[in-house]
């Protein structure tokens, strides 16, 4: 009898355990849902979060709206309301159980998802000294719009789609607007100055991606080209998660002064008698972010000796280039480094005191950091005395991985770490297949939103015939995700002088792939062929490029009169020897002309696809193209270079973008 009552107490003290435990988990909110943020006007609206299973959560608008519902058997919870028209501020109240969130500063206007990779990703203060923005600095000092609102999703990867993503809602200002994406910066200046409502943007892009990356993996695997990849990536995340539990970790600092204030002192290898014998050995100059375990971006200790015998003279240590920060140090005491980014092609030059240096056997000591992509210390390295004798330091170095970036966070394994094991986690990157769409999109899917603008491509040069298939699968995918067909406007990517050998001359073909996705509806693509800079692929006048992709806003959902495109090509006529290229009418606007240079970067060719540049002129809404080595042309193509620069405008100033005419 006793053992049935002491039963009976032990059965019901959890049963009401887990009661009380349900009752004290913490009403939450999706983050999407903060102080100052914007919402879509007069549709219906989703808030979601979590709760307790059970719990009825309650929504309050102040103006004038109310809604409930109860959390699931997995304590999600979704509410829908109705917003009104363009407005604000207003107040919302979430609550349950005496548990009461209140959102502030809430705005009714137009929200936008803008995505792509860097040149999305591209801040309105630019990434100097290679890559800036035209006026920056005087946009930055007047950006006063506190009904622009900017919703930032931090770089994130995932292997499965994921629900909840951080981030929080800023107002424009002269103090924010710098980080701001520049491109749907300019983008939604242009919507707000003209449709005079508050305008909200979900910044979501991040640098080096492919499309692929930003699509689900039910979409991609109707296509069958990524099957491969997309199999194993789940059993690799698995080990990844396994062996990151073993070590210390930090959020990946994310700027010049975090990176200076990371504490090395229980990883310091820089004096002379450090015992290196049992590291990796790699040869210098090269690749130094490949170990035997695989890829890596974080922060590596390289450390090589030299014998000098003269110590009476000062040195000058002299490496071509580090890639991308480091910290470099001669017999323990530091010598010079570089700890800030953008300078992963500046030169290395530090002065070697005599007084530091010994007769005999000197150890050098490199903590470099790789942020991400290929890290690299490029030759020469070099030590010279100011008497002239020169040492080369290039040759066998021995290594040591001590800290790792992955997906965000900051991995510290130390000096005595065994690494041997470590997964090859760089197979798991931002390039992978579906990881940002899971990570970086799929958390944002119920937010409620106008449209998309878009801007990327550069990562898929090289692979133009899929992405006829790929991008437009990418746009059907997203507007499959929010049941919704949304206006999705892109961008061309810009003239580059591409130089890796897959990509090199491949980029018209990219440009040109992108127009395919122009035959889905209430799509547009903005034309930078006038625009670019060729030693960058991030052109510096962004504002041209958030207004071009603002004309198809608003003439297609806010109705006013505009040219919204350059001339697009049509087809073609074949009359004689000459060819007559024919053009969407809605994109001539008030006629064809040709650019300050004349009408260039034209080519036919006969049935054999041999093409050659070709004699053009305008014939009223038309361009004739000729050739005397081709007596009877039958394709036609423009813009058809790496380099190419736009020669065909409409009245209205908007360029024709890469065509041909070849399938």
């Amino acid at each position: 009898m006793k053992n049935y009552a002491y039963l009976m107490v032990l059965v019901l003290s959890i049963f009401f355990g887990a009661c009380q435990s349900d009752q004290h988990i913490p009403l939450e909110v999706s983050k999407l849902f903060s102080n100052h943020m914007v919402l879509q006007q007069l549709q219906d609206v989703n808030f979601w979060g979590t709760n307790a299973p059970g719990q009825e959560v309650h929504l309050s608008a102040s103006w004038g709206t109310q809604a409930s519902a109860v959390a699931d058997e997995n304590g999600k919870w979704k509410i829908t309301v109705e917003t009104p028209s363009a407005g604000g501020p207003y107040t919302i109240q979430i609550e349950s159980e005496k548990q009461l969130t209140t959102i502030e500063d809430v705005l009714i206007g137009e929200v936008w998802v803008a995505s792509g990779q860097s040149n999305m990703d591209l801040p309105l203060k630019g990434w100097p000294p290679q890559d800036t923005v035209c006026n920056s600095a005087q946009e930055i000092a007047h950006a006063d719009f506190p009904e622009i609102r900017f919703f930032k999703v931090p770089f994130n990867i995932a292997t499965t789609p994921q629900d909840s993503v951080d981030g929080k809602w800023e107002r424009t200002s002269p103090e924010t607007a710098g980080d701001f994406s520049v491109t749907a910066y300019f983008y939604a200046k242009k919507l707000y100055q003209e449709l005079h409502v508050p305008i909200g943007i979900i910044q979501s892009s991040i640098g080096g991606t492919p499309a692929e990356a930003w699509t689900s993996k039910e979409s991609l695997k109707k296509m069958g080209d990524f099957d491969e990849n997309i199999d194993g990536l789940e059993e690799l995340q698995s080990s990844i998660t396994e062996w990151n539990n073993k070590w210390p970790v930090t959020q990946v600092p994310r700027s010049d002064d975090d990176w200076s204030n990371i504490q090395w002192s229980d990883m310091d290898a820089t004096s002379s008698d450090f015992d290196d014998i049992n590291w990796e050995s790699m040869h210098l100059p090269g690749r130094f972010d490949r170990l035997q375990s695989g890829e890596f971006d974080g922060a590596i200790w390289l450390r090589t000796t030299f014998n000098i015998q003269d110590v009476e003279t000062d040195y000058m240590l002299r490496i071509g280039s580090i890639d991308d920060m480091d910290e470099t140090f001669v017999n323990g005491q530091k010598v010079g480094g570089i700890m800030e980014n953008g300078n992963a092609n500046t030169p290395r030059e530090m002065m070697v005191p005599a007084k530091i240096l010994k007769a005999g056997i000197n150890t050098l000591a490199i903590r470099a950091i790789d942020t991400g992509g290929p890290g690299f210390i490029n030759g020469p390295i070099i030590l010279s005395s100011s008497n002239g004798e020169e040492i080369s330091l290039e040759g066998e170095w021995k290594s040591k991985l001590v800290a790792e970036n992955i997906s965000g966070n900051f991995f510290k394994y130390g000096l005595e770490a065994d690494i041997s094991a470590r997964p090859n986690v760089t197979k798991l990157n931002s390039n992978s297949p579906t990881v940002l769409f899971n990570a970086m999109i799929h958390p944002l899917i119920s937010y409620s939103i106008k449209g998309v603008i878009w801007y990327q491509g550069e990562s898929n040069v090289g692979r133009a015939d899929q992405y006829k298939t790929l991008f437009p699968l990418m746009i059907d995918d997203w507007r499959q995700q929010w049941n919704q067909e949304l206006p999705f406007y892109f961008v061309q990517i810009a003239p580059y002088l591409y130089q890796a050998s897959n990509q090199k001359g491949q980029s018209p073909k990219l440009r040109n792939a992108q127009r395919y996705a122009l035959k889905l509806p209430k799509t547009g693509m903005a034309v930078t062929l006038d625009i670019g800079k060729l030693s960058t692929a991030h052109p510096a006048y962004k504002k041209e490029v958030g207004d071009r992709l603002a004309r198809f806003a608003l003439a297609n959902e806010y109705g006013q009169e505009l040219t919204t495109s350059g001339p697009l090509f049509k087809n073609i006529e074949v009359s004689g020897n000459k060819l007559l290229v024919e053009f969407e009418s809605k994109s001539i606007g008030s006629g064809l002309v040709a650019g300050e240079t004349g009408l260039t970067g034209f080519e036919i060719a006969g049935a054999d696809k041999k093409f050659v540049p070709a004699n053009a002129k305008i014939l009223g809404d038309k361009i004739q193209l000729s050739s005397h080595s081709v007596s009877t042309p039958v394709y036609v193509r423009y813009a058809w270079s790496d380099g190419a620069a736009a020669t065909l405008f409409n009245k209205e100033g908007l360029p024709a973008g890469t065509f041909t005419s070849e399938e």
